[in-house]
Order: structure tokens, then sequence, then C-alpha cells
């Protein structure tokens, strides 16, 4: 089901992962893409909205991960991806097997489709749109955040995730280096602006002081 978290933007809750879309001014981008299971439900919720895959403008991914990448091959419009983490999502390169993240990575790959658009390398301090591309490696060594100031809004993806109303970090087991994900919750809650929305890849959004709650957390680290 979309949910409208604030005017131009809506919540897609894709069976425990989150995607959203966005109206950037003229043009419509999509944060994230479910699993290679999620076609119909995020078919659906863009229908919903009046939309198609088709009328997807381009899609920015916060990192490479098979519940984030799942439905690029549906989506003809280019794909925006941190610089380590974009050779994956384009397959170019091939995950390794070391570290946490390496070998569920490597074990997924298969299940992760060849997007349908190009794959363009972003860096730390580069625009898209509206959107200021922000470096938060931790979960993986690519992960990015995309923070629109005009729109009131953050996409974290799985930097942290939410629980019964917490923010908690990204977790051990799952993420590439817990350290970095700490440092990168720090850094990106000092440089945040006063965005009410804060959506991350797991858990429910907060619609209201999302920068306040990341705050919060990085006080609690």
């Amino acid at each position: 089901m979309a949910t409208e978290l604030i005017e131009g933007v809506w919540w897609f809750d894709l069976r425990g992962v989150n995607a959203y879309l966005v109206e950037d001014g003229d043009t419509l981008t999509l944060v994230d893409a479910g699993t290679p299971l999620s076609r119909r439900e995020l078919a659906r919720d863009l229908r919903d909205l009046g939309h198609g895959f088709a009328d997807i403008d381009r899609v920015l991914v916060t990192h490479y991960d098979v519940d984030h990448v799942g439905v690029l091959n549906r989506v003809d419009a280019p794909v925006y991806a941190g610089a380590t983490d974009a050779p994956l999502v384009g397959g170019e390169r091939r995950p390794g097997v070391t570290g946490r993240k390496g070998l569920s990575q490597r074990l997924a790959a298969p299940f992760c489709p060849t997007p349908a658009g190009p794959v363009r390398s972003i860096g730390d301090g580069d625009t898209v749109g509206s959107f200021t591309v922000v470096h938060t490696p931790g979960h993986t060594p690519g992960h990015v955040s995309y923070v629109s100031e005009r729109l009131s809004v953050a996409f974290v993806g799985d930097l942290v995730r939410e629980s019964g109303g917490r923010l908690e970090p990204s977790p051990g087991l799952l993420s590439h280096d817990t350290a970095q994900v700490r440092a990168s919750i720090q850094r990106l809650a000092a440089a945040l602006p006063e965005v009410d929305v804060l959506g991350m890849g797991h858990g429910v959004p907060f619609e209201r002081d999302g920068h306040e709650r990341l705050r919060e957390l990085a006080d609690r680290l």
C-alpha cells in the first residue's frame, strides 16, 4: 500500500523492506527497488498512484543488497548508486566473500537482476535533483544517504532501522563494518538539516522531526 508521508513523497511497504516514490520537481524518483519478489506489489502501488514502471525517471539506490535492487530490471531509467557499490549494482563486479557482508552478497548475487537503465556512480556531496548525496558507509562500503532540504526528507537506507518507534544502528551481523555504521550515523546526524521525513530501509518511516530522531540515536551511541 502506498502511504503519503509528506506532499509528493510516498512510502511503499514491500513486505519487510521499504521503497519510496518522490515527485522531485518534474522528475518521478524511485528510492530503492525492493526484492525480486516485490515486482507485483510495487507495480500495484505505482498503479494506485496513477503510475507505472515506465513513468519512473530515475532510481536512487542506497546500497547494493538483494532487497534494495530487486526490481531494477523493470525500470528503464538511470540508476544512481554510491561509487563502491555501483559496479555491483550494474553487474560489472561480483561481491567478494570476505567480511560479514561479502559472503551473503555473493550468495544473493544470482538473484540480483541487471538494471534496465544505466548505472551512474555518485559520491559524497554530489547532487541528484534536489537531493544531496552523503556517503554513509558501514552497512556496505558504498552505502549512501539522500537528503533533500527542499522536500524535507532524508532517505538513509540500512544505516539505521526502526522498531517499535525506536531507531537502532544497522545490526552487526548484517553490516560490513559496525564502527563505520556508528561513525556514519554521527556524521549524518551532525550535518542533517531540519527535515521532517526520515525514511529507512526497514521499519516505519518517521513523518515528523526525522532529524531529531537521528540525532537522538547519535547521542546514544
